[in-house]
């Protein structure tokens, strides 16, 4: 059974580097890209992957520890969040950029009476 402790082992840590190598390209993207739009999907997309990725190799890890636990909750509540934070982040960026980029035309939101035929 030593071999299969090794294997979790070398295992876990593929996925916590793995997951190191998401969020540090994430927080790269976030100092790149140019407008709130795309940050924001830099800041969902990739940084929930690699901290679900590296909570998994610490799960791995720590397996049998009494406070494995608290990885899950931390996981759960990442995922139950990010996605209402960027809707919020997106909605908000979308409504301070539509008029001043000019590359939106129509009003997808329908929250402005300025574009609807009067």
């Amino acid at each position: 059974m030593m071999w299969f402790d090794t294997a979790l082992r070398w295992f876990s840590c593929v996925l916590i580097l793995l997951g190191s190598a998401f969020a540090l390209t994430a927080a790269v993207a976030i100092v790149r890209f140019p407008d709130t739009l795309s940050r924001m999907h830099a800041a969902t997309k990739p940084q929930v992957v690699g901290l679900i990725l590296i909570l998994i190799g610490a799960f791995i890890q720590l397996r049998g520890h009494g406070n494995v636990w608290m990885l899950v909750l931390v996981g759960l509540f990442t995922l139950l969040t990010a996605p209402a934070i960027a809707h919020l982040i997106g909605r908000t960026a979308y409504r301070e950029q539509r008029g001043r980029d000019g590359l939106l035309l129509i009003n997808e939101l329908g929250d402005d009476d300025t574009d609807s035929p009067a």
